[in-house]
């Protein structure tokens, strides 16, 4: 990573901190962004990822802080070209930047819903777009896109955040699709962390207690080396691949395939469906499963 340049969204905490960090102690150049507000939206202090960035020049590294907003083009563009005033080019984007709204999908707003998917989806594209023509001049450059096991697997009142983390998964596959003949590469990460995303869990019962005390074993900063190899050259033949990272394993996850098929010469219709191709494939049903059920061993 030495003298990379690489946009860094959500970078004020948690996850995004510890990324910027390391980042940093790689050698990397870093365009910290985040707008500094709370995960609900209120606020704005730029002054968490001002002194972020100075942490990073107090190390012995490279970095501007940047306040701009992710959920329009004009701001992702302001981001990306705040690494190129700064530092002449860009290397790497890692869309970290991240909300949340949750409610139950029967009592979710439509501004609830609207408002998560424009940082975590439209964010992504918009950030990764604004650098994509300064990725296919160069024939090379890197994205890692956070998504998570909520969209992946499910979990309980994320319709909106669900949605968007598995929107990122199939923007990421559409962007390494598409530019890959340019040598630039799109990954995911889904992160297990103990982060402020995952500090209003709610902990009433003892199970729900026992699970808090879990997640708060997973380490915000056990991500940053994932991402920073992923941003890095050492990842050049890795592409249109989602990691898992919780505390020290990491996970590489199964994508969408054919499992079974039936067939019927004749052709069906909805009685022979019920009568022999949803028996038939019945066995290779998923359960209804949230993130937790299917990560169900303690942290490592």
């Amino acid at each position: 990573m030495r003298d990379k340049v690489v946009v860094l969204t959500g970078a004020g905490g948690g996850i995004g901190r510890g990324i910027a960090l390391a980042l940093g102690k790689a050698g990397a150049k870093v365009v910290a962004n985040d707008i500094g507000v709370t995960l609900t939206g209120e606020g704005g202090d730029a002054t968490v990822v001002e002194k972020l960035a100075k942490d990073i020049r107090a190390a012995g590294g490279a970095a501007v802080a940047n306040t701009d907003s992710v959920t329009t083009s004009s701001g992702a563009n302001r981001i990306v070209q705040a690494a190129l005033d700064h530092f002449g080019r860009i290397d790497a984007v890692i869309n970290n930047a991240g909300n949340l709204r949750d409610r139950f999908f029967f009592n979710m707003s439509e501004q609830e819903w609207r408002e998560v998917i424009d940082v975590h989806l439209h964010g992504s594209f918009f950030v990764a777009r604004a650098a994509a023509p300064h990725f296919r001049a160069q024939c090379s450059g890197a994205y890692v896109h956070m998504t998570s096991t909520s969209g992946l697997i499910g979990n309980f009142g994320q319709a909106n955040y669900s949605a968007a983390k598995l929107g990122v998964v199939a923007l990421s596959k559409s962007i390494a699709l598409d530019m890959q003949r340019y040598g630039v590469r799109s990954n995911c990460i889904a992160p297990f962390a103990w982060s402020r995303m995952t500090d209003s869990i709610p902990a009433n019962t003892p199970e729900e207690r026992a699970r808090v005390e879990k997640l708060k074993r997973m380490e915000a900063g056990k991500i940053a080396p994932m991402a920073v190899f992923l941003a890095s050259d050492a990842a050049h033949d890795v592409n249109a691949q989602i990691f898992g990272v919780r505390a020290n394993e990491i996970f590489v996850f199964s994508q969408p395939r054919p499992k079974r098929s039936v067939h019927l010469s004749e052709g069906w219709t909805p009685e022979t469906i019920a009568q022999v191709a949803i028996p038939a494939m019945k066995h290779d049903f998923y359960a209804l499963e949230r993130s937790p059920d299917v990560v169900n061993w303690d942290p490592i």
